[in-house]
């Protein structure tokens, strides 16, 4: 048996049966204005969206070790800034999310720099005490509502589409995108150089910085692209909510604790992880809203056991069982004689 025989890939048959999968589950919700209702349409676009930030949150936490407990500053921001550019500067809604992302870039840059300074818990703390600033900042701003808030003017959401169907058409499809666009980002970054850097990083970062590994850099970068595309999922959340004020803005429960539960339901550290988590945390909300208070003690509950009992999420426990990899970053061996399951 020579070196030869042995094959070294990073798909594997799991892999690619879910592409089909994927492909075919894709074309079906962008379908959905034509076989789904508008309640339903909703649902899935809020669902969406919650997907975005969830796997943002998983790439900062599980891969860069950045755990930021103040992601609602750049949901928050990005949504004032969609009211801003569109009421003032006269942008279309759909450019505006763009400018949202692009200006969530920016003040994503001093804002990283003040915080890189701390670590652990600290860095955590530090994260939420930059959204209070912004909300309690966004809440002195007399032209976008002050403290009250502000409702997106009539014209500007009819800019969108003349008809209301094609509205929410439109916000769902957009909510869609956004979810397959970051999915998609996240998984083509991990798999480049730069992610092989994350990685390590994430691993042993005392031995990925000896062998050379820009560890502030890259963690820098992480941080400002996460923070430009939360800034844009931001913006969308408000597009279709058509009103802000800053404690809805910037809401820890909304756009931070239940992100958190999210993934680590599902798996931090994994790109499958915040997909299962989405799903079982919205199968609980529908499940569980009418009993009201209740309904958060469950959801408490369940993060309780799961980080008691399957630390590395429910995706963690399947992999461990059936050696399964839908998202393959890393090269595989496969040894001559032997089939790939996986």
């Amino acid at each position: 048996m020579t070196l030869q025989d042995y094959n070294v890939t990073r798909s594997s048959n799991a892999a690619r049966v879910a592409a089909i999968l994927g492909a075919l589950i894709l074309i079906t919700l962008v379908a959905a204005p034509w076989w789904a209702g508008r309640a339903d349409m909703r649902l899935m676009g809020e669902l969406f969206l919650y997907l975005a930030l969830a796997s943002l949150w998983n790439l900062m936490a599980g891969y860069a070790g950045l755990v930021s407990v103040g992601q609602q500053a750049f949901v928050g921001f990005g949504g004032y800034m969609l009211f801003a550019l569109t009421m003032f500067a006269g942008l279309h809604p759909i450019a505006a999310i763009a400018g949202a992302g692009v200006l969530g870039a920016l003040i994503s840059v001093p804002v990283a720099v003040l915080i890189f300074r701390l670590r652990g818990a600290y860095f955590a703390i530090g994260t939420w005490v930059i959204a209070e600033v912004f909300r309690l900042g966004f809440a002195q701003i007399s032209s976008l509502g002050g403290g009250s808030g502000s409702s997106l003017p009539v014209a500007i959401v009819k800019s969108l589409a003349s008809k209301r169907a094609m509205r929410e058409s439109i916000s769902y499809w957009l909510a869609l995108g956004a979810a397959v666009i970051v999915i998609s980002a996240v998984y083509l970054f991990l798999r480049s150089r730069k992610g092989l850097a994350l990685t390590a990083i994430r691993d042993n970062e005392l031995a990925a910085g000896s062998l050379g590994i820009d560890i502030w850099r890259t963690k820098f970068i992480v941080y400002v692209v996460t923070s430009a595309l939360t800034a844009m999922i931001g913006a969308l959340i408000f597009l279709q909510k058509l009103r802000i004020s800053p404690d809805a803005a910037f809401s820890v429960n909304d756009w931070t604790a239940f992100v958190i539960f999210i993934v680590v339901i599902g798996g931090i550290g994994t790109i499958e992880g915040p997909i299962i988590g989405t799903l079982v945390f919205f199968a609980l909300r529908e499940t569980l809203a009418d009993l009201g208070t209740i309904y958060l003690i469950v959801l408490g509950v369940v993060a309780i056991v799961m980080m008691l009992k399957a630390p590395k999420g429910i995706w963690g426990l399947i992999r461990s069982r059936f050696d399964l990899q839908l998202f393959p970053l890393g090269y595989r061996v496969i040894t001559p004689g032997k089939t790939d399951k996986s």
